[in-house]
């Protein structure tokens, strides 16, 4: 069918004139082509053909600078996706950083405080970290990583830098349970710094407060007070902070006054703590290295008595002494 097509088209007729006119178009095509390239004659008729067809070339070639364009753009948008969340684990992780650096520093600061405060106090202490607490409807606790093994004992005094925090309530193996004294059981021997009233400061139900429910109506009691611990009942050594003074009020019967203090210690957010051992007691002033009394050189000259007179004396208190003397009913020497 091809062929048949072929041989009946007037340009390739198998024909004398058929051929004549294919090469009359070679070689008018040849001279064309040599004209051209020597004396560029043709270049308007180019240029005004590239001017209409260059358009269409655009229209056709829409459709690839879509797809290239598209694509290019999602590889950009791939690639920036990327570039951010890179940026943003970056920001992150410098950040998670930065926080532990400042909690490193707060870290530092407390156990700075708490080492000037053993060196200022020059206390027998041992350092311990809170690992647990325990803040219950009545009961306010923590756990320390240190038990019996390291030395601990029931009712030790516990401290951190800023007050008196509780005491040893239940030693185990290797930790310990800290009473502390905003819990409602506990109860610590306090007084006034300003006017060294003594009472008792007992924990609260709320945790959060001292209550001092038994002051005298007359007691010079003010906000801002700041109490101590008075070292009665040989518990808690004397001076150290426990707390301030909020408020003063008459109680309900209106026997006495009631104040509310805040601690001193930093009962919910210490993590580091001081346990206090027991403090040596002097065993009173040393013995003298010589007798006591004045000088030899300026003691008075010893004068010796009349020899008649000693040896009369001498003689009588011989004699009374060898007279044997009478025994009571009860057997008791004289």
């Amino acid at each position: 069918m091809a062929r048949a097509r072929d041989e009946s088209s007037p340009l390739f007729a198998g024909n004398a004139a058929g051929t004549l006119r294919l090469i009359f178009y070679l070689a008018l095509t040849m001279v064309l082509m040599v004209l051209d390239h020597r004396n560029s004659w043709l270049w308007r008729i180019r240029y005004t053909a590239s001017a209409v067809i260059e358009p269409v070339y655009r229209l056709a070639g829409l459709p690839a600078v879509g797809i290239r364009t598209a694509s290019v753009a999602f590889a950009d948008r791939q690639r920036l996706t990327e570039q951010n969340q890179r940026l943003r684990e970056d920001l992150l992780l410098a950040n998670a950083k930065l926080n532990r650096m400042s909690a490193v520093a707060v870290q530092n600061e407390r156990l700075k405080q708490l080492l000037d405060t053993q060196h200022s106090l020059e206390l027998n202490v041992q350092l311990a970290h809170v690992i647990g607490v325990d803040m219950g409807a009545y009961r306010y606790q923590i756990t320390l990583n240190l038990g019996a093994r390291d030395g601990v004992k029931p009712g030790q005094p516990v401290i951190d830098a800023h007050g008196v925090m509780g005491q040893i309530k239940e030693v185990l193996p290797t930790t310990s349970v800290v009473m502390l004294i905003t819990d409602p059981s506990h109860a610590i021997p306090v007084t006034i710094e300003r006017s060294g009233l003594r009472t008792v400061a007992y924990g609260s139900a709320d945790g959060g407060q001292l209550s001092l429910p038994n002051i005298p109506l007359a007691a010079d009691v003010r906000v801002g007070d700041h109490l101590l611990t008075s070292g009665l009942g040989g518990r808690f050594p004397p001076g150290f902070p426990v707390g301030e003074v909020r408020s003063v009020a008459p109680s309900p019967t209106g026997m006495f006054q009631m104040a509310q203090a805040d601690p001193a210690a930093d009962i919910d957010r210490s993590e580091d703590v001081l346990l206090l051992h027991d403090q040596a007691e002097p065993d009173g002033p040393p013995a003298p290295a010589t007798p006591m009394g004045p000088p030899a050189d300026l003691a008075p000259p010893v004068q010796a008595a009349p020899a008649p007179a000693a040896s009369s004396q001498s003689s009588a208190f011989v004699k009374k002494s060898a007279t044997p003397a009478p025994a009571d009913s009860s057997g008791a020497p004289p």
